[in-house]
């Protein structure tokens, strides 16, 4: 079997792994996702998905697929269960997600369309930051974990490496991994400034 489908499949199965606990900690209202951040990112990770085809990527896009049925799911959920902590610094980066958006779709370059997702997605990430850094309980980490693995089996399951393939992925892991930091930062310094108390 060739290693790019090997690749395919772990990172599927890492977004579908990921997602179990984050569906039952919404469920239990321990997750509170944030309404602003499921929206971007439902508008705009199928497109990236199509993007990494017609770049070639193929199997690395795979999770990606499977991914943006989930991201529709939680974005819908957000409705009951998302965060009612919002505010206007999270309405300001959802205006600016929409008219990256409304740009974007006047696009007729692939490049700067992908590029353009991917500076958009990394917008959709600042309202759920902010929330986290507030309070980091409202996040699963081991889905994150996940999804950082997830992002790097699909780079290696790419069957051809380009901007159009490479650029939306390697954003949404360094943005994967600011997320765990301040997750594990603010855990940390919650529990410390609780035992000083």
């Amino acid at each position: 079997m060739d290693l790019k489908i090997i690749f395919g499949i772990l990172a599927t199965c890492l977004t579908l792994t990921g997602y179990v606990p984050y569906f039952r900690d919404i469920f239990v209202h321990k997750t509170k996702p944030h309404l602003y951040t499921w929206l971007v990112w439902a508008l705009t990770q199928g497109t990236a998905a199509f993007a990494m085809v017609r770049g070639g990527g193929k199997w690395g896009a795979i999770s990606l697929f499977v991914g943006t049925v989930l991201v529709i799911v939680i974005f819908f959920l957000c409705f009951k269960y998302g965060t009612k902590n919002i505010k206007r610094s999270d309405t300001i980066a959802l205006a600016t997600a929409l008219i990256a958006i409304l740009v974007w779709w006047q696009l007729d370059n692939p490049v700067l369309a992908v590029l353009l997702v991917s500076f958009i997605d990394g917008l959709g990430y600042i309202p759920t930051y902010r929330k986290t850094y507030a309070d980091p309980s409202t996040e699963t980490v081991s889905f994150w974990i996940c999804m950082i693995g997830t992002d790097i089996f699909a780079l290696l399951a790419n069957s051809a490496h380009n901007i159009l393939t490479m650029s939306y992925l390697v954003t949404l892991g360094i943005c994967n991994t600011v997320l765990v930091g301040i997750i594990l930062f603010r855990k940390r310094r919650i529990t410390m400034e609780r035992t000083i108390l």
